[in-house]
């Protein structure tokens, strides 16, 4: 497109940083390895549309269309082979609770058939599932925009925390500095202290928690009001092009484990 995209305009206000990334994608999408070059952007496709990342999801239809990827599959998880919907699950697991996964869910896709995964297959596989759950992370914590060529650029994108009634707009750095309006970021500040009114009364119910833990719990609560955006938002910034990709939805984060109940067991691989 004779431009940078603006995951690399916003990671070279960090050069160091943008150099190790750039060598990590071009070993994962662009070096040698057991998966054909339109696979590993499919595979990076279903893991970012599991976060919902539309601005990622665009990205890597057109790469996989450049490596001379099948349209059809585009059209959403079922036109894909079957090899591929097989890491469905896995892929769900890992976004969302990666403690649920057992060695049953790696021997399934490993045991011999037609769809089967050899070792190295499945290895990379999951190393570009991984590494797309957290650059999608990365997206919508730097609130980068779609490139110029997806959707014309633009929507209408969860506010920031700073958010005004003002109408949206781009800076030099791809980030996004508007959202769709003050209303919606008050509604947000008001669910917070909302939550936070709930999280002091339960303190004074609960014996025995300490300071520290009440913190702890605070933070995460007020972490997932600011970055969590309001359903009715969140469904109209979504594209058709990303849910086409997610098989259940509604599974999500779940806490790894509350007080007083018992933890779930985890995969331990050394």
């Amino acid at each position: 497109a004779g431009r940078v995209d603006n995951i690399t305009m916003v990671m070279g206000l960090h050069p160091q940083y943008l150099s190790s990334f750039w060598k990590t994608q071009s070993l994962l999408l662009r070096m040698d390895g057991p998966l054909p070059y339109h696979k590993r952007h499919y595979i990076a496709i279903m893991a970012a549309a599991r976060h919902q990342c539309s601005y990622l999801v665009g990205l890597h239809m057109g790469e996989f269309l450049q490596v001379g990827g099948n349209p059809a599959w585009l059209q959403g998880l079922h036109c894909a082979p079957q090899k591929l919907r097989n890491l469905n699950e896995i892929n769900k697991l890992l976004a969302h609770r990666p403690w649920l996964i057992t060695k049953e869910h790696i021997k399934a896709l490993l045991k011999t058939g037609e769809n089967s995964w050899s070792l190295a297959e499945l290895v990379q596989a999951l190393v570009l599932l991984t590494h797309y759950h957290s650059l999608a992370s990365f997206v919508f914590g730097c609130g980068i925009n779609p490139e110029e060529e997806q959707d014309g650029g633009h929507g209408c994108r969860p506010p920031s925390p700073h958010s005004d009634s003002s109408p949206a707009s781009d800076d030099s750095s791809g980030v996004r500095r508007g959202g769709c309006g003050g209303k919606d970021a008050m509604r947000e500040v008001e669910a917070l202290m909302e939550r936070m009114k709930l999280l002091q009364e339960s303190q004074l119910e609960e014996e025995g928690v300490t300071q520290e833990e009440m913190a702890t719990r605070f933070e995460l609560e007020k972490t997932e009001s600011l970055l969590v955006a309001p359903a009715d938002i969140a469904d109209h910034s979504l594209q058709s092009n990303v849910l086409c990709f997610v098989e259940d939805p509604d599974f999500g984060y779940k806490d790894f484990t509350r007080r007083g109940e018992q933890a779930p067991p985890t995969f331990r691989a050394q």
